[in-house]
């Protein structure tokens, strides 16, 4: 029950909790809280799912796996690997005549050393004064063996001369033109092998 010095209505909230008010002994009926502040009554679902309440859609059922003929068999990817790794190789580019020239005059390079440079005198008059062929990869290894041969002839004569002077200078000099002629002539032998040419013919180094 509403006592002295309680506040009057609207701001007498004892009736919204049970209490007496002035209101509810005058018998006034009280209209619910609700409706007179215009709220929506507030809707309960039940978490759990009862019986009679309407399946949930069903997702659409994942692909079926692709058997394999064994647990060891590989996958896909691992077969294309493989086949790649192991396709056959480019063909390397066709050489006019099948490259004999070039290849012999490679041969006549490496051969210099175990001949006393014979083979190399044979090799420098094979290609001195010739113009060589017309397609760019075999023209690059022509004019790298003429430049080998060349300038091996000219070392070797002049380690020739070396020897006579004191401190045997042309030994060296010979040890180290035998072991560049080796290193030329192998190197431009795996070039052609490939179907590469020579990137920079006129240069000192393979």
């Amino acid at each position: 029950m509403a006592g002295p010095g309680d506040p009057d209505t609207p701001d007498d909230h004892d009736d919204h909790v049970g209490f007496s008010s002035p209101a509810s002994l005058e018998g006034q009926h009280r209209a619910a809280q609700s409706q007179s502040q215009g709220l929506q009554p507030p809707v309960f679902q039940d978490p759990d799912p009862d019986l009679f309440d309407p399946a949930p859609p069903r997702a659409a059922p994942a692909a079926a796996p692709t058997p394999a003929g064994s647990i060891f068999e590989p996958s896909v990817e691992f077969q294309a690997r493989e086949q790649r790794r192991h396709a056959p190789p480019a063909e390397p580019a066709a050489l006019p005549g099948g490259g004999v020239m070039l290849y012999a005059i490679y041969a006549l390079i490496l051969l210099t050393v175990p001949t006393f440079c014979a083979a190399g005198l044979l090799g420098l008059l094979a290609v001195w004064r010739q113009p060589g062929p017309q397609d760019a990869l075999s023209q690059s290894h022509f004019i790298y063996q003429k430049r080998t041969l060349m300038v091996g002839a000219a070392t070797a004569v002049a380690g020739v001369i070396l020897l006579a002077f004191p401190f045997a200078l042309g030994v060296p000099l010979l040890f180290l033109l035998f072991i560049w002629l080796v290193l030329r002539g192998a190197s431009g032998v795996w070039a052609l092998k490939s179907g590469r040419a020579i990137a920079h013919p006129l240069g000192w180094w393979i």
